[in-house]
């Protein structure tokens, strides 16, 4: 029955494929959008302020707060003792505690919260809190933690005596590895050995909402509880955990965040959970928002890395091995650091065959907040390395980089993971082929370098870099989406779903999914706030699969109702099934035409069902993790950029002049859309690479809380000449939506290609010999300063094997 009626295919039809309008863009920009803090409450709604830890380690010694309850407009303050069931907000594993119980582990921890009936009075009363702490010792450095022994796994954080991290004596250190081939003997029978290190800094979600929730009761005893979170099964599945009752007594609900990135895929859970708390003893409703200071100092950010490596390779420059080390800096909790380091470990290769190749990743406990999920979700700190490398082995042999990676890209014969899963669609070469000849870039490398020649302050610097990124959880329960699907007696159409929608379009792509499968403008369809009362147990949007999951299963339910309608119809007309379609809002049988408002007439006077759900799970994948094997992506998305900067080396400032992107998302499913995505997520990556620079003081304090100190990329920093184009004429090898790819976060990897033309346009010092250490984010003071190494250098100084010079170490 699945073909018994075709999909609408008209163009009247705003399919999959079309460039529609984001179903909120017209209230994003008016204002009219609503989020949670724009709501009006009820009269008697209470606000929430929290106090924070000042102790990055410390025991909690004595805890009164006498003086804060005697404050004007206080209603409540809450502690851990004051939780009914579990103190526990942990996304995967335990760790996280809803609020301080007996010991601090970072600064910036919860320890206390205050109701009262204003914002301004709950936040005035936490400063009169008496608590005495006595200090621990803290762990800062994750290099060190590991040494220490000091790693976050999945059952608790471990504390024992382990030895330094050391590539040559292939240490595992309680962590993952993934190996293919042997990788110590294909270095030691290499041509040439090159051997790195990088410092990669985290990142700030900043997000235009901050974090925020609100609970109010319901007349059942149940809660609900406004969440701006990216994964509303996890909120109503803690909040419930925490106030120890049943998941069925509340309700989460989700109608737009302003904006996610990740940061609130786990760390919302703690905002409805205290929110709902209060509400619970108060019996009122209840707003807790984190001020944007607190907000940076008590959630999660982007991993940094601190990453090794040691590549061998031939005359030409091809890999024939690799050993990669990987120290995420997980903070202090697991949150979701064993996905995220095994995400780095996946993209390790980015879209290069490896050879022979090792690569260990470990998750170091420090006493900072916990580091949680960031658009890429460790894979973009796990391609830094071979990106790294390809520049290095381009310096050692005198190749134009681009070069050196072409030769080592994955194709139709070397098409094999380190971690076991065959390439299917090494588009790659080709696209890597057709953006070079677009932006013309080998007029503009010979440019380039004869500027340079004769400049003795701007230089200029050029690159090419590819990506490869694997789409699906790499949790494989994640991947399942379930819908909800509604046509009403006047033929309009109602949709619901497990995905969240963050400003990403995923709405506006699912309706467009339904409209294509009942023939229907997509006026006609309507997409409700998503609810756990509505689709249970959702998966998280992230790991760029919301419209890959959540349209498929938007999908089946139309499906499901576009059968349902057919067989009512081949009876009621007297015609085959199959002669019958839809489209143009209408029901096509032969030379008759009949409305889409009589249809639907008449199946309900007829007693047809009028809706229906739909689920879908990614088939295929799998992942064991005992043998660091398996397939843990359904596909790769490919993408490659070319960024040109130039640089004072006087000073070290620098800007991007021009970009040029082209990337592959399949057979787009709105092009307008996912061109936004590609736009935005790399812009978003070159600012982690470039200006947004994380600072913790000897104590562990964050001193970048704000906008004032923490600087996100602005309109002046997008580059000048920005060309972004879509792969045409590849569907995706898989059978996804539409042959369609996600376009969530791959494009965020196509900012290394900035990091890339810096390290080209330092090169350039050394008559392009000596490949920089640049770590990042590459402000100017780390520009100048890996300058000043070049310029210190001897221009004939040959390059050791592990890529420094004799006589010039390389710039830390």
């Amino acid at each position: 029955m699945r073909k018994l009626i075709q999909p609408g295919t008209s163009a009247s039809t705003v399919a999959p494929g079309h460039a529609a309008p984001h179903d909120s863009a017209v209230g994003h920009v008016t204002g009219r959008a609503a989020y949670i803090d724009d709501l009006p409450g009820p009269a008697d709604m209470l606000q929430l302020a929290v106090g924070l830890s000042p102790h990055a380690h410390a025991r909690i010694t004595r805890l009164d707060l006498d003086e804060v309850r005697r404050q004007p407009g206080v209603v409540d303050v809450i502690t851990a003792a004051d939780i009914p069931g579990v103190n526990e907000v942990g996304a995967v594993y335990p760790g996280d505690p809803l609020l301080a119980e007996g010991k601090v582990r970072y600064a910036g921890q919860m320890v206390f919260a205050v109701l009262a009936d204003t914002l301004d009075n709950a936040r005035r009363a936490v400063p009169h809190a008496a608590i005495d702490y006595a200090p621990l010792d803290a762990a800062l450095d994750p290099v060190a933690s590991i040494a220490a022994g000091l790693t976050v796994l999945p059952e608790h954080v471990h504390e024992r005596p382990l030895p330094a991290p050391a590539l040559d004596r292939g240490a595992t250190m309680a962590s993952d590895t993934q190996t293919s081939g042997n990788a110590p003997a294909a270095l030691a029978h290499a041509p040439h050995v090159l051997a790195g290190e990088q410092v990669i800094g985290g990142q700030e979600h900043f997000y235009l909402e901050g974090q925020i929730a609100q609970a109010e009761a319901l007349d059942d005893d149940g809660l609900r509880i406004l969440t701006s979170s990216q994964h509303p099964s996890e909120v109503q599945k803690l909040v419930a955990e925490v106030l120890g009752v049943s998941l069925n007594t509340i309700v989460a609900e989700v109608r737009r965040m302003g904006g996610g990135f990740g940061g609130k895929e786990s760390q919302a859970a703690a905002l409805g959970a205290l929110a709902a708390l209060a509400a619970q003893r108060s019996g009122r409703a209840v707003r807790f928002r984190l001020p944007r200071a607190d907000d940076m100092q008590a959630t999660g950010k982007r991993h940094g890395f601190h990453n090794r490596y040691r590549v061998g390779f031939d005359d030409s420059g091809r890999l024939t091995g690799a050993d990669i080390e990987l120290i995420g800096n997980c903070g202090h909790s697991p949150d979701l650091s064993e996905g995220v380091v095994d995400r780095a470990m996946f993209h390790a290769d980015n879209a290069y065959y490896l050879g022979d190749a090792r690569v260990t990743g470990h998750r170091a406990m420090t006493h900072t907040v916990s580091n949680t999920a960031f658009r890429g979700f460790g894979g973009p700190q796990g391609m830094m390395p071979i990106e790294a490398a390809m520049d290095d082995i381009a310096r050692h042999l005198g190749l134009d980089p681009l070069d050196v990676r072409k030769r080592n890209l994955y194709d139709h014969e070397r098409c094999e993971t380190h971690y076991g899963q065959t390439v299917d669609q090494p588009l790659i070469g080709e696209l890597i082929e057709t953006l070079e000849a677009s932006s013309d870039y080998r007029a503009r490398r010979h440019a380039i370098t004869a500027f340079n020649a004769t400049s003795p302050v701007i230089r200029k610097g050029l690159a090419l870099t590819p990506v490869k990124f694997g789409i699906s959880f790499t949790a494989q329960h994640l991947n399942q989406a379930g819908a909800l699907l509604a046509i009403y007696t006047d033929g309009s159409v109602l949709i619901n779903h497990g995905g969240t929608e963050m400003g990403q379009g995923l709405h506006t792509k699912v309706c467009q999914v339904v409209a294509r499968e009942l023939g229907l403008p997509l006026e006609r369809v309507r997409i409700s706030a998503t609810r756990t009362d509505k689709v249970p147990n959702t998966s998280p949007t992230a790991a760029s699969s919301g419209a890959d999951l959540n349209g498929m299963a938007a999908r089946e339910a139309a499906i499901t109702l576009r059968e349902r309608l057919c067989e009512f119809a081949a009876g009621w007309l007297g015609v085959p099934g199959e002669s019958l379609s839809l489209a143009d809002e209408a029901l096509i049988a032969g030379e008759r035409r009949i409305g889409w408002h009589e249809l639907i007439q008449q199946a309900y006077m007829a007693r047809v069902p009028l809706s229906a759900t739909g689920f879908y799970a990614t088939p295929e994948i799998h992942y064991d993790r005992t043998t660091g094997r398996g397939r843990p992506f359904y596909y790769y998305a490919w993408g490659a950029a070319v960024s040109e900067v130039h640089v004072d080396t006087l000073t070290g400032e620098y800007r991007v002049a021009r970009v040029d992107i082209l990337h592959d998302v399949g057979d787009s499913l709105n092009p307008a859309i996912d061109r936004g995505q590609v736009e935005g997520g790399f812009v978003q990556g070159m600012g982690w690479l470039t200006s947004e620079e994380l600072k913790w003081d000897e104590a562990g304090h964050l001193l970048t809380t704000g906008p004032a100190t923490y600087k996100i990329p602005t309109c002046g920093d997008v580059p000048r000449d920005f060309r972004v184009q879509l792969l045409e004429g590849h569907p995706n090898s898989q059978a996804t939506l539409y042959r369609s790819k996600a376009v969530g976060e791959p494009p965020l990897m196509l900012a290394i290609s900035v990091w890339s033309a810096l390290r080209d346009a330092i090169a350039s010092l050394a008559d392009y010999r000596i490949s920089p250490r640049l770590d990042t984010p590459a402000t100017p003071e780390r520009v100048l300063t890996a300058c000043r190494a070049l310029h210190e250098a001897e221009p004939s100084t040959a390059p050791e094997p592990d890529g420094t010079t004799a006589d010039a170490p390389l710039a830390k």
